[in-house]
């Protein structure tokens, strides 16, 4: 049974994809800030729940700590939040702050901290991202500040991918679509089963691909 650890799974697409997995066969390990969260991971066979806030740096050397000596043949990094719906003239300084570092540096910092302990040559490690964050195919506009804290991810995982190229791994930025959950909100395109059914191909499609990629959750390419 191949092996994935998933951060940021109580809801959503977290949980969505820990489901998903799970189904699939996979043994799954799930991050949430707080266990007592997590009941429906718990109900999942194959399920095993840890705790972790990606923003607080000891929380995520801590989590590296405990799962120290695990292999992983994939890695999902799924945390993230809307931040402030402002502009860049009216945003406090503190609020951008904190949704760059939640958005951008904590994935991409606790990537470096796991990094050992995904299969070279054949492992996967996905960064949850958004077409938001795509420069080039920013055409129109709008929630500016959360486009920039994913544009600024992507450029993370674009270094990370050239820093570990040697391991042979393959780095996805994914796109789940736009999906009905408690961010997306009601009128979404899509549910969270079609995207995560369509991200969990994405990851095993990519195990031994050795690629670096930015693709949406139906394995489309999209620009950087």
């Amino acid at each position: 049974m191949p092996d994935i650890l998933i951060i940021g799974a109580s809801r959503g697409i977290g949980l969505g994809l820990a489901e998903e997995f799970s189904k699939r066969g996979w043994n799954v390990t799930a991050t949430v800030r707080d266990a007592a969260k997590a009941p429906a991971l718990k109900a999942s066979p194959n399920v095993t729940v840890e705790t972790v806030d990606i923003a607080d740096r000891q929380s995520a050397a801590a989590l590296a700590e405990r799962l120290a000596g695990q292999s992983f043949d994939a890695v999902i990094i799924n945390a993230g939040i809307s931040g402030p719906q402002a502009t860049p003239k009216s945003v406090e300084h503190d609020a951008f702050a904190d949704l760059l570092v939640t958005n951008a540096l904590a994935p991409v910092r606790l990537a470096e901290m796991l990094v050992k302990l995904v299969k070279p040559q054949t492992g996967v490690i996905g960064f949850m991202t958004s077409q938001l964050g795509s420069v080039g195919g920013n055409t129109g506009g709008g929630m500016e500040l959360y486009r920039a804290s994913k544009a600024a991810l992507n450029s993370f995982t674009r270094s990370f991918a050239a820093r570990h190229r040697d391991k042979g791994l393959s780095i996805l930025s994914l796109h789940p679509g736009w999906v009905r959950t408690d961010m997306g909100g009601p009128g979404a395109d899509i549910d969270v089963a079609t995207s995560t059914a369509g991200l969990a191909d994405v990851v095993e499609h990519a195990l031994g691909a050795h690629q670096e990629v930015y693709l949406d959750y139906a394995g489309k390419a999209l620009p950087w």
